[in-house]
């Protein structure tokens, strides 16, 4: 596993934890994230990537058990998931009835996934659970994939941007539906 700076990993987990965006590689882009259950800090997130609430959000995770707490999956549907993580695999799996609209949307559903990202890995490790995950960019436009589009194209004071490289897939990460498999974006 590469390991990189412990200091900025500690200022992006320090951020989150007060309430601030951060910004970092993922497997295909740079994502935007922020403490799931900081309502303030995911509406900020919402307003500065102009994205509607009744879309839903991803949660990013360093293993499985970070999302356990978020998803109510069944044993069928951990049989489709688990083979695919980590990796660059996005899973749609009913949500506990406690999740806050502000993360699922209009759904009864959450997005998930367990990245194979070392970056994000040491992310979601130091700071101790699953962390919001979307695209760094205004919607519909190009995702950033580098540090320097994310501040030329999301400038906010409230973001600590981590630094390093995306692993380079051309396309963001695909999307499953956990129930039947099904492939929601390729």
């Amino acid at each position: 596993m590469v390991t990189y700076s412990h200091f900025k990993i500690r200022m992006a987990s320090h951020a989150l934890r007060q309430g601030k965006l951060i910004a970092y590689p993922t497997e295909a882009v740079y994502g935007l994230g922020c403490d799931p259950l900081n309502e303030t800090a995911v509406m900020h997130l919402l307003q500065l990537k102009q994205r509607p609430m009744h879309k839903g959000l991803i949660l990013i995770a360093a293993d499985f058990t970070q999302l356990l707490p978020f998803i109510s999956p069944s044993p069928d549907m951990l049989n489709r998931m688990m083979p695919s993580w980590p990796g660059p695999i996005t899973w749609v799996v009913p949500a506990q009835p406690w999740v806050p609209n502000y993360l699922k949307g209009t759904h009864q559903s959450l997005a998930v996934r367990v990245s194979a990202h070392p970056l994000v890995q040491q992310l979601c490790l130091h700071y101790g659970g699953a962390i919001v995950s979307t695209s760094a960019n205004i919607s519909q436009q190009p995702p950033a994939r580098s540090a320097l589009a994310v501040r030329k194209n999301l400038l906010s004071n409230d973001m600590f941007i981590l630094p390093g490289m995306t692993h380079r897939h051309n396309q963001p990460t695909a999307i499953y539906n956990a129930l039947d498999g099904h492939c929601l974006r390729q």
